[in-house]
């Protein structure tokens, strides 16, 4: 069954003052896009966190009895890997000159200050508040707003406070933004499965599109929630889009996780940052269909072992950028477009055919709609190994698992789906039991199905779980027509008596009060 999930509080919904924060920030947004404004806000509470923390320590320092410490010794704040926050940047300042016209320039001068004396923060943060188009008074009842908020206190960072709030807006900003916001955001519950799926306890994690950093928080995440130690993973990721990769550095800095994160504008197809590194681990959420991936300048790349993908579609060079970093007992999940599982145009079908001839396919998830907030192109989660018989766990050669899960999730609202801890379990657990780390695998009708590859050559090589897993077995009915329609009628006749009594009931309340029907 692997090791059992750590409950989370909330699965992303229902959440109480992240969603009151948002409404009131957003208020203030007036004509700015989202994509502009999502830097303002960001920006915002990173530097209200850092400076939470520091002035923990500061105080901590200020107060000693034995007055061995200096508060303004940067020296005591780099021994406890706490960012240095000089006077003009910590929120009491700005806070106090928050109603000033030029409360711009002081947050602009604040981060550059930040960034000054913390090198690793050097090119990360935003510095264009000053900007005319911004309306100074909005930004000033912003800060007002993010300071009614402890964020990097010992009991906030206790509650992942930051955590709950930072992830729930650039949820909001994906919603706001529509198609581009899902360039830098993967749905919590995606990412989660990926990760509980994968178990990175120990080793090389990697992302060569890694967004806002989602994946690498929730492994360590996933990490401290089974008591391992986050030391013991190595964080690798690569970014294109410059202002994504500050996101992901702030998201990252705020949890105090060590990274090597790149950022090119080439992206990793055309220059890829880490091109010596195998990884033990690989979590990613690739564009979907990308067809402006400059693949026509590609076509003789080494990494294309099992064929050269289309110039017109990045799916099978995504599959085999990461197929190529993985180390030789290295596993990778990733999320796809669906017509990777099927597609045959332009040698696609060819390139996954000999994916899975070469035995590297070692298990396909079939999700539901309506999980991304920026697409409604149905989606699937790939799980490749490199070595499936030299590992950790059961020599799985020549199989693959599938799992349909496509009924799975609950609506949040209208347009989106999550898919809940129970559920996020059942997947994980299972691929668990079927890759032999405890627990009894068997095929369930309907959901999965250990399949051969002489099976997966009959259906021509296409990996959708619906044409493995079968349909399943539906509640035979044995209420006769003439007793179901009894029963059926002497309910309705029941509740149509009720809304009569209802309706009178009613019609006296509107009376009361001077009304009639």
């Amino acid at each position: 069954m692997g090791i059992p999930m750590a409950k989370s509080n909330n699965n992303g919904a229902n959440l109480g003052f992240e969603q009151k924060l948002w409404q009131a920030a957003d208020k203030m947004r007036n004509n700015m896009d989202a994509a502009e404004y999502k830097h303002v806000v960001l920006g915002l509470i990173f530097l209200k966190y850092i400076s939470d923390v520091f002035k923990e320590v500061y105080n901590e320092l200020k107060n000693d009895p034995e007055k061995l410490s200096e508060p303004e010794d940067k020296d005591e704040y780099k021994s406890r890997n706490v960012f240095w926050v000089p006077s003009k940047a910590r929120w009491d300042y700005l806070q106090k000159n928050a109603k000033q016209p030029i409360i711009g320039k002081f947050v602009d001068d604040a981060m550059d200050a930040i960034e000054r004396d913390n090198p690793s923060l050097k090119g990360v943060l935003p510095k264009n508040y000053a900007r005319e188009a911004l309306d100074k008074q909005r930004l000033g009842e912003l800060i007002d707003l993010i300071g009614t908020i402890g964020l990097g206190d010992s009991e906030s960072k206790s509650k992942d406070i930051l955590g709950r709030v930072y992830e729930y807006f650039l949820g909001q900003f994906a919603d706001a933004e529509g198609k581009k916001g899902g360039q830098f955001y993967t749905p919590r519950s995606i990412v989660k499965l990926l990760v509980e799926m994968l178990e990175p306890y120990k080793g090389r994690v990697f992302d060569p599109c890694c967004g806002s950093g989602g994946m690498f928080v929730q492994s360590e995440r996933f990490v401290k929630e089974h008591r391992g130690k986050i030391n013991d993973l190595s964080i690798y990721g690569q970014e294109s889009n410059q202002t994504t990769w500050r996101l992901c550095k702030m998201n990252l800095a705020i949890r105090g996780i060590d990274s090597n994160i790149q950022w090119n504008n080439e992206g990793s197809f055309l220059h890829d940052a880490h091109k010596d590194l195998k990884a033990d681990f690989i979590l990613a959420n690739p564009p979907f269909n990308d067809s402006d991936w400059k693949g026509e300048l590609l076509r003789n790349d080494g990494r294309w072992k099992f064929g050269a993908p289309p110039a017109g579609n990045a799916n099978f060079a995504w599959v085999q950028h990461f197929i190529h970093h993985l180390a030789p007992s290295g596993i990778a999940g990733f999320v796809l477009a669906n017509g990777s599982m099927s597609s045959n145009t332009s040698g696609e079908g060819e390139i996954r055919k000999n994916i899975i001839e070469a035995d590297i396919v070692d298990c396909m998830v079939a999700l539901p709609s309506q999980l991304f907030y920026n697409t409604m192109i149905p989606a699937c989660l790939w799980f490749t190994a490199r070595d499936k018989s030299n590992h950790k766990f059961r020599n799985r050669k020549g199989e693959v698992l599938f799992i349909d899960a496509r009924k799975m999730g609950i609506l949040v609202d209208r347009r989106h789906r999550e898919l809940t801890y129970e559920e996020i379990k059942k997947i994980s657990s299972t691929y668990h039991a079927w890759r032999g780390e405890g627990g009894k695998y068997s095929d369930i009708l309907g959901f999965c199905k250990s399949a051969k590859l002489d099976e997966i050559r009959k259906h021509e090589h296409i990996l959708t779980p619906g044409r493995y897993v079968g349909a399943e077995e539906e509640e035979e009915d044995t209420e006769g027509f003439d007793l179901k329609m009894k029963r059926l009628t002497a309910e309705l006749a029941k509740q149509m008596e009720e809304g009569k009594k209802l309706d009178i009931e009613i019609k006296k309340n509107l009376e009361k009060i001077g009304f009639r029907l």
